[in-house]
């Protein structure tokens, strides 16, 4: 990648907002490179170099829905800010994913890693519309691939509920955390659902790293992801996370009344 690339301010903007959204798990050992003080300290600082691009396509679930985006719409960079939002909130580059697209994506990269059965549930979505959204790839491939496909179904629902991008309502603010108010996923009878509004206190910033990666104020509406305030969400973006959200649990929830 090219210093002008690195340093492009939409390149900037777009990575700071990918790190955010990717260092929650990371910290909790969940997924991409081990190095996570380091992935934290450049989105607490605001700044990107060569080093965090490489730390960042160690994220090789969300660098692969990154990839698809950004090739299905014409953005040489994966990191383009509206790349890296179409993958955690949602947006019309999410639209122009055909199904021919997301079919051989999803059979190049994780056919290999499902049995036959499941996969054919898999891409059976995309005729219904499933998108490469970080929420499709909780509800349908993390619970299949991952450390969920043989988790008790509670263990299951409380990491969807966590991995999943959420949304919420700042309450307060208490230095390093905030208490929010959102809607949990939970499971009524054998329907998914999103619960009643509950306040939860979530992390926005490490303590012993100077820097805080997002300021947040009450009233503002963030995107959670493993309890951290990600992203403060405009009003359009939360339209489309909330919409994204509506389309994958009535997948997940015509899958279930399938089985």
């Amino acid at each position: 990648m090219s210093d002008m690339l690195i340093y492009d301010p939409e390149v900037v903007e777009g990575a700071l907002l990918f790190g955010r959204f990717a260092y929650p798990p990371n910290r909790l050992g969940y997924c991409g490179p081990a190095e996570s003080r380091s992935v934290y300290a450049y989105v607490a600082e605001r700044r990107v170099d060569e080093g965090f691009f490489r730390l960042a396509r160690d994220f090789q679930a969300a660098y692969f829905y990154l990839s698809l985006i950004a090739y299905s719409n014409g953005y040489r960079n994966p990191f383009h800010p509206k790349v890296v939002e179409a993958y955690w909130i949602g947006n019309e580059l999410l639209d122009r994913v055909t199904p021919r697209k997301f079919y051989d994506a999803l059979t190049e990269k994780f056919k290999k890693r499902m049995p036959d059965r499941a996969f054919a549930w898999l891409v059976g979505k995309l005729e219904h519309g499933a998108h490469p959204h970080h929420n499709f790839h909780v509800f349908d491939v993390y619970t299949r691939t991952g450390a969920l496909k043989s988790a008790r179904p509670d263990i299951a629902l409380e990491h969807m509920d966590k991995c999943r991008i959420s949304w919420g309502t700042v309450e307060a603010v208490f230095g390093g955390q905030v208490a929010v108010r959102r809607q949990p996923l939970v499971l009524r009878g054998d329907r998914l659902q999103l619960g009643d509004p509950e306040v939860v206190l979530v992390d926005l910033a490490e303590g012993d790293v100077s820097g805080v990666p997002l300021e947040v104020k009450p009233g503002d509406t963030v995107a959670v992801h493993w309890d951290w305030a990600a992203h403060v969400l405009t009003p359009m973006q939360l339209r489309r996370l909330k919409a994204e959200t509506e389309l994958t649990v009535r997948l997940a929830n015509e899958a279930l009344a399938l089985a």
